[in-house]
């Protein structure tokens, strides 16, 4: 044991550490605009090294430039600005931009990217959870749903053409019913499919056999199984071959797997596939 100790702390202090990744920063409630004097909670979620430490790996908060004096995981926050976090020996987080508003109805969009396929939720609130009554919700400057009263905008699954800046419209009742009050404007990016790569060899031959192009992956083994296909970005490798087939996909290509590519891969990792 102290010898593994002693080791361990050798490494350290010889500078051969891993590199590590940099932390994630995430924000409860989720979303980035909020009332003013409310408060929200930001958390530093790091990667540590698997080594020794003589000490707790403390945190770094950022509000713009200005170095917070908080060092815990997670910290409340009430002013506006450009938050970001670090753990010690990584890199900073990327950041989250925390909106304070005075209005009588903020349209809430979630921190996190919104890419295609995926939901995207949009929320207007009323001042202080106050009901927002004949709530319309618009997008471009054209009205896409109506609701009577409070209610969450959801597009379930994504498109390019989803982005655009969005606004809500409604009434409240302090006590009386107002007249139609508008949110301010939010702007929403609906960035590409997390996995869509330019992978255009998808038929897997025999070794040795001509590279035929192709959208659909069909290549049973025994029993009906695949055998064994393992994409890699840009061609496909064909783990039984004892040697390394590939086909670089054409720059730009955009290719998206259809609906035929049931296997999974087997052997070799794919790594990282961005």
């Amino acid at each position: 044991m102290w010898a593994l100790t002693a080791l361990l702390l050798l490494v350290s202090s010889s500078g051969q550490a891993a590199t590590l990744e940099k932390p994630i920063l995430s924000l409860h409630p989720p979303w980035t605009t909020i009332f003013k004097g409310e408060r929200v909670t930001l958390k530093c979620d790091g990667y540590h090294p698997l080594l020794l430490e003589l000490r707790p790996i403390s945190t770094l908060w950022y509000l713009g430039h200005l170095l917070l004096p908080s060092h815990k995981k997670s910290i409340e926050v009430q002013t506006p600005g450009v938050y970001r976090c670090q753990t010690r020996g990584a890199p900073v987080s990327d950041p989250i931009h925390l909106s304070v508003s005075n209005d009588w109805l903020i349209l809430q969009v979630p921190y996190t990217p919104v890419f295609e396929g995926e939901p995207l939720v949009l929320r207007c609130r009323g001042w202080y959870d106050k009901v927002v009554y004949k709530l319309h919700y618009y997008h471009d400057g054209q009205a896409v749903r109506y609701f009577h009263s409070s209610a969450n905008y959801t597009v379930l699954q994504a498109r390019a053409s989803d982005s655009g800046r969005y606004q809500c419209s409604g009434t409240m009742r302090i006590p009386v019913e107002s007249a139609p009050m508008f949110s301010a404007k939010v702007a929403v990016t609906v960035q590409e499919a997390r996995h869509s790569a330019a992978v255009r060899v998808l038929q897997v031959q025999p070794c040795g056999a001509p590279l035929r192009l192709g959208r659909r992956v069909h290549s049973p083994g025994a029993g009906g199984r695949g055998a064994g296909i393992v994409l890699v970005r840009g061609g496909y490798r064909h783990p039984q071959c004892p040697e390394t087939q590939s086909v670089a996909a054409a720059p730009g290509a955009g290719f998206s797997p259809g609906p035929g590519l049931h296997h999974r891969p087997t052997g070799r990792s794919l790594g990282s596939w961005k």
